[in-house]
């Protein structure tokens, strides 16, 4: 009987050791896929003009890295202004949508008036618009109100979000209503309730919807493109296709890459910092009670 015990355990523990080398061989075998096209980009940033000319079949090292396609990067183009210019409106936006958007979600989660229910369904029927309306009257709105080749026309537009509002409202509801009917009782005003209470206990959602936010910032394209023809308020998606057109040309790769490195960076570094925030935040979003 013994034996047959002990040679079970060995079977599940061979079934589980077999199971979970399956299991990293996968996930190892997918990390690769994902992460190759960036070891891609990072390498061809690093590799001389002419070498990268040469290679007749593409080499996945280089034993003569190589920093010039970085300094071609900014002096091509003037990469830099670009760069200080996506940092102010994604600061700026990013602010004022949390401005707007916080105590928004609070008013739909908390807060008892009359037709709630009715404007908060209205709000989120306005996520069945096509984008491409939503650009077109944007853009003849700042274009009547004399906008464009502004901050302010670039930033306008994007200072709210009905998906942020959504999210933050369906975390700040998780949060008993005994909290707040005591906050009351206290005399804690809304606001000071909203600071003190609701945003410290949602503060991964908070947190994951500003990442989102600024990434979102980071990567606009569209909007800037269509709004701004001045480089003085180009943004660093806008300056790639500027590098691409007027900078080195369609056949230096390299630098375009050292380009595309030094403006994916930052939300890299970004994500690195904030991913437990973010994973707890989504996390949140997605448990109801």
């Amino acid at each position: 009987m013994n034996r047959d015990i002990i040679k079970s355990e060995r079977s599940a523990a061979v079934r589980k050791a077999v199971r979970t080398a399956v299991t990293y061989v996968i996930l190892t075998f997918w990390a690769i896929v994902v992460l190759f096209p960036f070891y891609w980009m990072v390498l061809t940033s690093l590799k001389d003009y002419g070498s990268y000319n040469s290679e007749y079949i593409p080499k996945f090292f280089t034993l003569a890295p190589t920093v010039e396609n970085y300094a071609s990067a900014f002096t091509a183009v003037p990469l830099a202004r670009y760069f200080m210019n996506t940092v102010i409106f994604t600061l700026a936006t990013t602010a004022l949508m949390l401005v707007v958007i916080i105590p928004a979600a609070f008013a739909f989660s908390r807060l008892e008036f009359r037709g709630r229910d009715a404007v908060f369904t209205l709000f989120l029927s306005l996520m069945m618009i096509p984008y491409e309306l939503v650009v077109i009257t944007n853009y003849v709105t700042i274009t009547d109100l004399g906008l464009r080749n502004t901050f302010t026309g670039l930033i306008l537009p994007s200072v709210t979000s009905v998906f942020y509002i959504y999210l933050l409202k369906e975390n700040f509801s998780q949060i008993p209503d005994e909290l707040y009917y005591a906050a009351k009782v206290d005399g804690t005003r809304d606001l000071k309730y909203l600071f003190r209470v609701m945003i410290p206990i949602c503060r991964p959602t908070v947190i994951t919807v500003t990442v989102l936010k600024v990434i979102e910032c980071w990567n606009s394209y569209v909007w800037p493109r269509l709004i701004t023809d001045d480089q003085n308020y180009f943004l660093v998606s806008n300056g790639i296709q500027e590098i691409r057109e007027n900078g080195f040309g369609r056949e230096n790769i390299p630098a375009m890459m050292a380009a595309v490195v030094v403006i994916s960076a930052p939300l890299i570094v970004l994500f690195l910092i904030f991913r437990k925030k973010i994973m707890e935040g989504v996390a949140r979003g997605g448990t109801k009670g």
